[in-house]
């Protein structure tokens, strides 16, 4: 049996044939590092008694090819590319406008102080159930409590509108 940089150097144009009839023409030669890594495999799967070896490779081949070839694409398709505009742009921090704080205030006209700063918390700040109760030194039982209290007032609130 012959050394692989032999039967390498033998099937290379075979290689480059089957890189040129699946037209790939980005990338070849990380193709054709894939085509000789297969062609290693085949050589060594190979059982002479059960046929020519050319016609083994070259399907083993191709269809390592065709299998990479739809990898990269389903890659390529699942993948969003940001350009560099995106990326080099200064991000902006979110500040509550007055705007907002007023919308919710105008809401907040049937709820108890207490239920007035669960709103404010949640929805202009951001905090947690958790964080407003060590903010306001109370317990998270008296926050949700808060929060169940609010959220009763202003469903009935909106469903009045």
């Amino acid at each position: 049996m012959e050394s692989f940089e032999q039967l390498a150097a033998q099937y290379e144009p075979m290689i480059h044939q089957i890189i040129r009839s699946l037209n790939i023409y980005q990338n070849q030669e990380e193709y054709f590092q894939i085509g000789l890594i297969r062609l290693w495999e085949a050589w060594n799967l190979f059982d002479h008694t059960k046929g020519k070896f050319l016609t083994f490779a070259y399907s083993i081949v191709k269809q390592k090819l065709i299998d990479e070839l739809r990898k990269t694409r389903t890659q390529k398709n699942s993948t969003v590319t940001r350009s560099e505009e995106f990326w080099s742009s200064e991000e902006t921090a979110y500040t509550p406008q007055p705007l907002e704080e007023e919308q919710l205030l105008s809401y907040c006209s049937s709820l108890t102080k207490n239920q007035t700063i669960w709103v404010l918390s949640t929805f202009l700040d951001d905090l947690t159930v958790k964080q407003i109760a060590e903010q306001h030194g109370v317990t998270v039982s008296a926050v949700k409590a808060w929060k169940k209290g609010a959220l009763t007032k202003l469903r009935n609130t909106i469903q009045q509108m």
